[in-house]
């Protein structure tokens, strides 16, 4: 590791006394790019991370110099990669450098591909605001790029993290909104009723029963073949179990789905409980939860 960061030095160097010097006109930085390129290689080689991603910044300064937009996002994109060993804040600002430039030049599914790395950095910080902040921009420029699959993925992310903050009806309106989205894609069909599910969920977590009622004759009528559905019929007996406080029924419930198809239980599954029913159904969720 001392070879390479000795050479990682020697490049840096011969880098700066480049931009220090005189040369034909943008042959001094396509000169340096190229040192410093091979520097900040070293580098990352050596595991100097830090290091490393200071380098491809100005490595991306060089690009920028010579008008090169898309080499200088991958630059900076490059550094965020390094900078993600060590510190979550400059990995987030080296890729919001690199999302401006790729919505500059036109790449929008870049910019997207991004923004949803930036999203996933707030996410593992668990600065969930700004985590929905990103996942948001993220799913609209996929769509504006038709990348459809993608752009529900983090859609799914932000109904998600809505439902955890208790913002039930945005989580509904986006998980019914991918329902809907997803009939008319024969690849993406087959989804729709875990969707509804999620929304369903999220409408027991409102504590309402009229309201999931009302739900269910609604998906009904957006995808017939629901009603046909075990997702339909846990919905409906949840509610059933809910509206009656019949601790029995609703672990006979919930066993029975779980048996064939495993209940992935969100945080918010665990808020309609808490919010609805009595404290017995809380020592009952922990029970059913998958260790």
């Amino acid at each position: 590791m001392g070879d390479q960061i000795a050479r990682a030095d020697d490049f840096e160097k011969k880098a700066e006394k480049k931009l220090s010097g005189w040369g034909i006109f943008g042959s001094k930085f396509e000169d340096a790019a190229d040192l410093f390129d091979k520097a900040a290689n070293s580098y990352k080689l050596a595991k100097s991370w830090d290091r490393a991603g200071a380098t491809y910044v100005k490595l991306a300064n060089c690009h920028l110099k010579l008008d090169s937009k898309h080499e200088a996002a991958q630059a900076y994109v490059d550094a965020a990669h390094c900078y993600k060993k060590t510190s979550t804040s400059e990995a987030i600002s080296c890729l919001g450098q690199a999302v401006e430039m790729f919505c500059d030049i036109g790449r929008i599914s870049m910019a997207a591909r991004y923004n949803k790395e930036i999203a996933e950095l707030y996410e593992s910080e668990a600065n969930i605001e700004k985590s929905i902040e990103f996942y948001e921009k993220a799913a609209d420029f996929f769509q504006g790029e038709e990348v459809t699959t993608s752009a529900n993925q983090c859609k799914q992310k932000v109904a998600q993290f809505a439902a955890e903050l208790e913002q039930y009806p945005k989580a509904i309106e986006i998980y019914e909104e991918i329902a809907r989205h997803s009939l008319s894609n024969n690849l993406l069909k087959y989804g729709v009723k875990g969707h509804l599910l999620n929304a369903g969920i999220c409408h027991l977590c409102k504590g309402d029963v009229v309201a999931i009622t009302n739900a269910l004759e609604k998906y009904q009528d957006l995808d017939p073949t629901f009603s046909g559905t075990r997702e339909y019929r846990l919905l409906a007996d949840l509610a059933s179990a809910i509206d009656e406080e019949d601790i029995t029924k609703f672990t006979d419930v919930v066993k029975e789905f779980d048996s064939m198809t495993q209940l992935v239980i969100f945080f918010f599954f665990c808020k309609c409980i808490l919010e609805c029913v009595s404290t017995q159904f809380i020592v009952l969720l922990h029970f059913l939860l998958p260790q």
